[in-house]
């Protein structure tokens, strides 16, 4: 019988741990993950794949995201970047909680379902939803981080669907659908929306912009269908959450609920000195601009051009580009 020493028995121990060392983070730190409810994936959570994806990463890795109904309240903490999630199919792929803001005095900003502190992250093909009742600001998207885009991406809820809660951020929607009653975009972020269907179920507000007086873009919607639930035939365009909101309409197409004034002063009228809001270029029903308020701006043809330049819209920080 062969002698095991102390020091033979001690090496391999150490060997060993190593080995599953490092096996583990190579099964840790993958470039691809696959997050499936019904566990045939990586994780069976979008919260517990956070785990999987090592901080701030000079490398892209790509969150596949199966169909299914992923109820969670899920914090994309800062140290997140250079990610990718994609949705298996945007109708059958939603990440969707329940909370809003008169559940124990939550209050607004913590009822968010998906909360986006990275930076540098890519969505695609989800749908993020708030179905709460109609009790309160119930936010289904609350984003922190800079240079996210969203594509081909639902997202669902009533009051304050999508909070855009961080100045001197840039945002990208494109091909995208946003409902809800009051306020339901709002915020102090820079924000493209391009080809995107903006969906009001009440008669209310669309945006409530808080930009910031020393940023000059705030919200930009260009090529966007403005559309309403039936019996929904009074909705204002925007209204200032804060005095220098600002929020510009471009070629977009506005169904017959958007109201002759367009836009509303908050019950303030000093905010009418001071909100930067103007439209270029729209079509619909609710378009017409003969009764629009006299203090929002009908751009002109030179001056919507520069709407077109990327520098323009997102050089707040660094120079940002984009697949536009």
């Amino acid at each position: 019988m062969m002698k095991v020493t102390v020091k033979t028995l001690c090496c391999f121990v150490m060997t060993l741990l190593c080995g599953i060392g490092s096996l583990s983070a190579a099964q840790q730190w993958k470039d691809t993950i696959v997050v499936a409810r019904d566990g045939t994936g990586d994780y069976r959570t979008l919260t517990e794949a956070m785990e999987g994806i090592r901080a701030f990463m000079d490398y892209k890795v790509t969150v596949l995201v199966k169909k299914g109904v992923y109820k969670e309240k899920v914090i994309l903490p800062s140290w997140l970047e250079n990610v990718d999630f994609i949705g298996e199919n945007v109708e059958n792929t939603i990440i969707t909680y329940d909370d809003h803001a008169n559940i124990n005095k939550m209050g607004t900003f913590r009822t968010y379902t998906l909360k986006v502190e990275g930076s540098s992250i890519t969505f695609r093909n989800l749908t993020i939803e708030n179905n709460a009742a109609r009790l309160g600001q119930a936010v289904a998207l609350h984003t922190e981080g800079d240079r996210l885009v969203f594509i081909n991406c639902r997202f669902l809820g009533n009051q304050d669907t999508v909070y855009t809660g961080a100045k001197g951020t840039r945002l990208y929607f494109l091909n995208c659908y946003i409902e809800g009653t009051t306020d339901f975009i709002f915020g102090p972020s820079t924000a493209l929306f391009k080809d995107c269907i903006i969906h009001s179920k009440s008669n209310s507000y669309i945006t409530a912009a808080s930009t910031p007086k020393e940023i000059e873009v705030g919200y930009v919607f260009k090529n966007c269908r403005l559309t309403a639930a039936p019996g929904v035939d009074k909705v204002y365009l925007g209204r200032p959450w804060r005095p220098y909101a600002a929020t510009v309409f471009i070629n977009c197409e506005m169904g017959k609920h958007i109201c002759p004034a367009g836009w509303d002063n908050w019950r303030n009228p000093e905010n009418e000195k001071t909100a930067r809001y103007a439209e270029y270029g729209n079509t619909g029903e609710g378009a017409e601009t003969v009764a629009r308020v006299k203090w929002a701006k009908l751009l002109m043809e030179k001056e919507v051009a520069k709407y077109n330049e990327v520098d323009y819209l997102f050089a707040i920080c660094t120079t940002w580009y984009f697949n536009k």
